[in-house]
């Protein structure tokens, strides 16, 4: 009987030690939308407030518009794209583990295709966590052409992990980096970018936990 009691203490310190994923931001466009190449507060999360959407272009002449997203009203959407261009989200993980990023993507007939999905704790240097990922053209068979009313999940990517690197980091920085150089008139566009983490358990929630999984294994060989 006791050795059942303690198994069950174990298990319920067990799972509250392993907490649910939590939404740390996340970026639909409705509010902060997108002309410019921002920065644009994310609309929901726990790090909403301080968790910013921008993009980086080298030519002068790109222009940045808010088209239909999908099954949302707005998406971030640019054009002149050359290789090194990036999407960027940018976010704390103070506080949380295990977190992973899931986006909708779509280019343009003559827009970019090929990206990389990279992500930094230090805004400099960058790690390729997704590479030579595939960005679905909009409206191309078998695909049907994405707008403000249905979502399609074609053109969903993740959830992609961001690493143990990214656990408990103050500052996260994830960029969408085009691979290739294409025409002016080219765009993309990205939607719904939502990114979720887990809870870092407090460490005597883990002392107590590890304790009781120690006390179990001596009383089983006992």
């Amino acid at each position: 009987m006791k050795i059942t009691t303690l198994a069950t203490t174990v298990a319920v310190l067990a799972l509250g030690a392993t907490s649910q994923a939590v939404t740390i931001a996340n970026w639909t466009f409705e509010t902060s939308v997108p002309i410019t190449a921002g920065p644009h507060a994310a609309e929901a999360g726990v790090n909403a407030a301080t968790s910013f959407a921008s993009a980086m272009h080298s030519s002068t002449a790109t222009v940045y518009s808010n088209p239909a997203g999908n099954g949302t009203s707005e998406s971030f959407s640019s054009n002149n794209w050359s290789g090194g261009d990036y999407y960027q989200f940018a976010f704390s993980l103070t506080g949380y583990q295990s977190a992973t990023i899931t986006f909708d993507q779509a280019a343009s007939s003559t827009g970019p295709k090929d990206f990389n999905l990279q992500v930094s704790t230090d805004g400099v240097n960058f790690t390729n966590v997704l590479s030579n990922y595939a960005v679905a053209q909009n409206g191309l068979d078998p695909l049907l052409a994405w707008n403000g009313v249905d979502y399609r999940p074609g053109y969903t990517i993740g959830a992609t992990a961001l690493g143990i690197s990214t656990d408990n980091a103050a500052t996260v920085v994830v960029r969408l980096t085009s691979n290739v150089q294409t025409a002016a008139a080219g765009t993309n566009r990205v939607d719904n970018v939502v990114v979720e983490a887990d809870a870092v358990p407090e460490p005597a929630t883990m002392a107590i936990l590890g304790l009781g999984i120690a006390a179990l294994a001596r009383r089983k060989r006992s």
